[in-house]
């Protein structure tokens, strides 16, 4: 039986596996281009992605209603999705560079370096504001609502400074080599 956009559903559900490549013959471009888009074009993410979003159909076709939505607008969606799963993914394999473990050994390597730059050096890389939150915050143990009320703003305005601040000397680190 030829395949069609009409039957395509009823041959994938009667696991016609001749169904797959119509699917990537009719709809590839759209389901390409949707992965892509959220994947930044990582051509191994991608190829995995399809693959997965060909099994997702092949094993979720019961679950495709057509009065919710066209087949093509299902796959659409299962596309999308996909390519997000894989795109968190990529965000925490990113992070993991950086986990703390690893930050931690390389600070133990960098120990000594480290200790002989004082702190007002690394301290001099943050605004004035950021270098009296630093300094509270870490060198006088200063509570973060504390030094919210001494600025009068927000503890979450404290926070985002910190944040930023260590950033900033996270950047300077590396720079120099030395995280």
């Amino acid at each position: 039986m030829k395949i069609t956009e009409n039957n395509v559903v009823q041959q994938i559900q009667n696991k016609n596996e001749k169904a797959i490549p119509f699917i990537i013959n009719q709809y590839g471009g759209l389901l390409t281009a949707i992965i892509k888009h959220h994947l930044n074009y990582h051509q191994q993410d991608y190829e995995e992605c399809l693959d997965d979003v060909l099994l997702s159909i092949w094993n979720n076709i019961h679950s495709f209603d057509p009065e919710k939505n066209s087949f093509k607008q299902w796959i659409a969606a299962i596309a999308k999705y996909k390519a997000i799963d894989y795109q968190r993914r990529q965000i925490i394999i990113q992070n993991q560079q950086f986990s703390v473990a690893d930050i931690n050994e390389s600070m133990l390597k960098t120990k000594q370096s480290i200790e002989t730059k004082s702190v007002e050096e690394l301290l001099e890389q943050l605004s004035a504001s950021e270098r009296k939150i630093f300094e509270k915050y870490y060198l006088d143990g200063t509570p973060s609502s504390e030094i919210a009320k001494g600025f009068n703003a927000k503890e979450s305005w404290v926070y985002n400074k910190l944040s930023r601040g260590r950033k900033k000397l996270k950047k300077f680190l590396i720079q120099k080599n030395e995280v």
